[in-house]
């Protein structure tokens, strides 16, 4: 992680210190924790580890969390959230940023995670950071109007004159951009976690583009089971303006689904299954029963890859390489020692796919 930020960033090339990698078993990462703590200190700027940010250490600047493991646990998901919840108006640091990879921030939705929600304060430039005391107000059983981003012409969506609709410009790299979909998450009354899109219109443009493309449920069906490689398809939404992550910017959850369950849900209005719950579902069923021993332990590491990141991941033929895969050995002396060949791999991997999308009405038959 830390060898592919530093490929990414041209300053962390010329400062070694820019980026640590800070684990208990590294011994010069460790010696840079006391300075990545340290306000006053400039480098490091990024640190990378495990679980040595979750307790007993107070970085009170740091602005952005990125998650990349799966968290079950309120506590240890408190712990590590609170690394950037630290106020310092002297540094300019006011908020924070979750980047999550793995659905970790669906513990928000936990009804004792805080007790009752809070008013949300929102100062102006010329406000205190601090909410001021507010009184219970007359009218606390009205029903609140949802939140509605504003633009420079006024509410996201509409002009002051005439209604007619108008965008945020936004220039990254000189290349001019808008925003494809909007999440926002609030707690109700009830402390309950709710996830609005806005500009929802988006997904019912992805949703006629789809129809389009495939027809209807049963085409649609026919079309990804018949594929050699799920990806092909995948590449052929990104083709007609629809790449994976904007469809799963449409769906509340999108992060967590597979391309397939994308389309269906979207297009087709089928219920949706996580990647895990389809890998857990492999796993009731005696799938890999004809094989090896090793060869069901590649097919099982190969369903929890699946689980974690999708069906791209599993077809991709340099997933052999990495761990835990080469424990078994080489990619060649996966698929010929323990499949017996290119195509006998090839082959269990369909098999893989065909059971990670089998419908009910395959599975009767």
């Amino acid at each position: 992680m830390r060898q592919a930020l530093v490929n990414l960033i041209p300053a962390a090339k010329n400062n070694r210190r820019y980026v640590m990698r800070i684990t208990g078993d590294d011994n010069e990462g460790k010696a840079q924790l006391s300075y990545f703590i340290d306000n006053d200190e400039p480098y490091p700027v990024i640190a990378t580890t495990s679980k040595l940010l979750t307790t007993g250490v107070d970085s009170k600047t740091c602005k952005l969390i990125a998650l990349d493991q799966t968290i079950n646990s309120m506590t240890e998901f408190k712990q590590i959230i609170g690394r950037g919840t630290r106020l310092r108006e002297d540094y300019n640091k006011l908020y924070f940023t979750i980047m999550d990879f793995k659905g970790a921030t669906r513990l928000f939705a936990d009804p004792d995670f805080d007790g009752e929600p809070v008013v949300i304060y929102e100062p102006k430039p010329d406000e205190p950071v601090v909410p001021p005391e507010v009184t219970e107000p007359n009218n606390v059983n009205e029903p609140q109007q949802p939140y509605q981003p504003e633009t420079e012409n006024g509410v996201d969506g509409e002009d002051n004159i005439g209604g007619r609709e108008s965008r945020t410009k936004i220039v990254i790299d000189d290349v001019d951009v808008h925003i494809a979909v909007e999440l926002i998450q609030y707690l109700d009354a009830d402390g309950r976690l709710i996830t609005e899109a806005y500009r929802v219109h988006l997904k019912d443009q992805i949703r006629k583009t789809l129809q389009a493309e495939f027809g209807n449920l049963n085409d649609f069906l026919k079309r990804w089971n018949s594929a050699d490689r799920k990806q092909a398809v995948i590449d052929e939404l990104a083709d007609h303006g629809i790449p994976l992550d904007v469809l799963q910017q449409a769906v509340a959850n999108g992060a967590q689904l597979d391309a397939f369950d994308l389309v269906a849900h979207v297009a087709f209005d089928q219920k949706p299954l996580t990647r895990r719950e389809r890998a857990n579902q492999v796993k009731k069923r005696d799938v890999f029963g004809k094989y090896g021993e090793q060869a069901r332990q590649v097919l099982e590491a190969l369903l929890e890859k699946f689980a974690d990141h999708g069906v791209q991941d599993i077809e991709d033929a340099k997933i052999l390489e990495l761990p835990p895969f080469d424990q078994f050995g080489s990619k060649t002396q996966i698929r010929r020692g323990i499949f017996g060949g290119a195509e006998q791999f090839s082959q269990a991997l369909h098999e893989l796919e065909q059971a990670l999308y089998e419908t009910p009405e395959q599975k009767q038959a």
